[in-house]
């Protein structure tokens, strides 16, 4: 185990698995203990910065509920209210920006997705650079690679679910950390056509932790929207390591055969950018040619009683059926939930240093 205190979170699979589990262990006491006094001041009076590049639901509602619980004051900033320099304009650079803002603060969350980069990994290339100037903690909102925070909220969904006191045995959640109700049980990440035009950032964070806790793998996708290769290599690495089975399908039926979750979602070919373009209306247009790949209340009944899962905001009748997304097993709200209460552990490990 390391030190959290002042410890970036990019991607979950530069943690240990054992600083994940801590991580884990604390999210789902803070759950049960929502308003408990020990967690109330730990960030007492506090700044973090949230940098949004991209608007959202989920992530800045969560951030601030969480920067609020945990005594904090979350503070929303935005490229057009602070003289940045661009590639088109002049203005103040990452390494001074950063090492401002690392005087002011004690956490920086940055969220940077598909239409605000000019090719894939622009995103995570900044993300990177502000880390390089500061020694607060940087935390991902979701950028164009990576959603370590979704991925938490995630693997707390479905532990919920299928761990031995899960919703599927005893009708009430999982209340307590046990990621051995995840282990050999399958997941299923399938394309599906949609009008988002979605990064590849929370589908390839589900994957690497889902085999890092013994899940099978299995991801499905049409010809041209594979995942990035070194996701793929990293996340075949890490279910063999836990001797799990991982598998690359571009059949749109095969995957929901005994799969325990499903996570349907759209995301963007390898052809979205071109010249330095996220050419959105010729993704989306591509996207409903495939019409195969919706998931459907059929294909759930091939899977292992399965549940559904999916980040939010689910594109209906496109990506899954309201059936499905609104049915008896979807953790869709659960998972939504958990964004609240992951990024609350997150912060105060990595702001605070609760846990060292």
């Amino acid at each position: 185990m390391g030190k959290l205190l002042g410890k970036d979170l990019i991607c979950t699979q530069e943690w240990s698995k054992e600083d994940l589990d801590r991580i884990f262990k604390l999210a789902f006491e803070m759950k049960q203990d929502r308003f408990g006094e020990k967690y109330l001041n730990i960030l007492y009076r506090k700044q973090f910065f949230m940098f949004f590049f991209n608007p959202s639901v989920r992530t800045r509602q969560s951030f601030e509920a969480a920067s609020t619980e945990l005594g904090a004051h979350a503070q929303f900033l935005e490229p057009k209210a602070m003289r940045l320099k661009t590639a088109k304009s002049a203005g103040e650079t990452i390494e001074d920006a950063a090492q401002v803002m690392d005087r002011y603060a004690y956490g920086l969350g940055i969220r940077m997705l598909e239409n605000k980069v000019t090719y894939y990994g622009e995103g995570d290339s900044l993300i990177r650079e502000y880390a390089k100037y500061t020694k607060m903690p940087i935390i991902s909102m979701a950028h164009d690679k990576f959603h370590p925070c979704q991925g938490v909220a995630d693997i707390m969904g479905w532990i919920e679910w299928l761990a031995e006191a899960g919703k599927q045995k005893t009708g009430s959640l999982a209340t307590e950390f046990d990621s051995d109700g995840l282990v050999g049980k399958k997941l299923l990440i399938t394309w599906s056509q949609g009008a988002l035009c979605r990064s590849l950032c929370s589908v390839q964070e589900a994957a690497l932790l889902a085999g890092r806790y013994g899940m099978d793998v299995t991801i499905a996708h049409p010809e041209g929207y594979e995942f990035d290769p070194d996701v793929i290599k990293a996340t075949r690495e890490n279910c063999e390591a836990r001797g799990q089975e991982f598998t690359v399908t571009q059949d749109p039926e095969a995957g929901y055969e005994g799969a325990h979750v499903v996570y349907s979602r759209n995301w963007m070919s390898s052809e979205a950018y071109q010249d330095g373009e996220l050419k959105k209306e010729e993704e989306i247009a591509k996207a409903q040619k495939y019409t195969d790949w919706t998931c459907t209340a059929a294909r759930m009944k091939r899977t292992d009683n399965g549940i559904f899962t999916h980040p939010m905001p689910i594109d209906r009748g496109a990506e899954v059926e309201d059936a499905v997304a609104s049915g008896p097993n979807s953790c869709i709200f659960d998972v939504a939930e958990n964004r609240l209460h992951g990024q609350k552990a997150i912060m105060a490990a990595t702001m605070a240093g609760f846990l060292d």
